[in-house]
């Protein structure tokens, strides 16, 4: 088995017995016993189960990201962003409460940053807007929607994600473009 397959097998195998008990029961022990491999492979590959949840979020996000070209608008990416996490709800739930917020928030600015400085550079076309005005705008957009997501995560994910989507939609509508003039300007 490759590298990439065993890692692949041990982080699907850690998601799947989060669906069973809760992530401070889950042991490297039942990790190798369910995936069928020893301690030493875990360790070969994992720190520990807290640089395998590390190692699954940027995973998900580099699969997530290699989809976002599939949609057109940043809405429609947000939205696929939202869907994923529903998705994954039990693995999300378990890095909230059981990880760190500090690994959710990371990896959601890491998947938002290029969604966000696309359109930032879109809006921006025929401007003289300086790169790191560009990075500037982007982060004040990042910090933003990353913190809407946490809480959306904090209050159980319960709100539809089309309505939060919508909601930031209809506020940023036009200040994505008036930022970009302000900055200009300065």
């Amino acid at each position: 088995m490759s590298s990439l397959t065993t890692k692949k097998a041990i982080a699907y195998t850690f998601k799947d017995l989060l669906k069973e008990k809760a992530f401070n029961k889950i042991t490297i022990n039942d990790i190798a016993e369910k995936c069928d491999i020893n301690r030493q492979t875990f360790y070969y590959h994992f720190q520990d189960i807290r640089d395998l949840v590390e190692w699954i979020c940027i995973e998900d996000i580099d699969e997530l990201l290699s989809k976002k070209d599939e949609y057109e608008t940043w809405e429609e990416k947000f939205l696929l962003v939202f869907n994923v996490m529903q998705e994954e709800k039990i693995f999300v739930e378990n890095i909230y409460h059981s990880v760190s917020v500090e690994v959710l928030r990371k990896n959601l600015g890491r998947l938002v940053y290029p969604i966000i400085y696309n359109e930032i550079v879109e809006k921006s076309k025929g401007k003289n807007l300086r790169e790191e005005d560009k990075k500037f705008i982007t982060d004040f957009y990042k910090y933003a929607f990353v913190s809407i997501v946490l809480e959306w995560i904090d209050q159980d994910m319960r709100e539809d994600p089309n309505i939060i989507v919508s909601k930031v939609s209809n506020l940023v509508t036009g200040t994505i473009d008036h930022a970009c003039l302000s900055v200009d300007k300065n």
